[in-house]
């Protein structure tokens, strides 16, 4: 299978409600990629989202499931549309009901 020409990076530690976690969308080979759209759970996270990075903060529970991103790839003479693999986003919930 050809690589994938759009990956969605996700920090590999333990993501805890109340962390910022950036989820980052790069093409392959650092390729330029243009016009990202994140989606979660297939849904359009809808709004202007200029550059590649999608900051989640504070992460709450429900930011867990499934993402990908979709942009512009820089190509060659025509970009494309690329959407990349899905990648799963798991956040833990603090120990007992207090936080800090």
């Amino acid at each position: 299978s050809p690589p994938e020409r759009l990956v969605l990076q996700v920090p590999a530690r333990a993501l805890l409600e109340g962390d910022t976690v950036t989820l980052r969308c790069r093409g392959w080979e650092d390729k330029p990629v243009t016009r990202v759209r994140f989606y979660h759970k297939e849904k359009d996270l809808a709004g202007p989202l200029n550059g590649t990075e999608l900051s989640l903060s504070p992460l709450q529970l429900q930011h867990s499931g499934r993402y990908r991103c979709g942009g512009w790839v820089n190509s060659g003479p025509s970009p494309w549309w690329e959407k990349s693999a899905p990648v799963t986003v798991t956040v833990h919930g603090e120990c007992g009901n207090g936080g800090n």
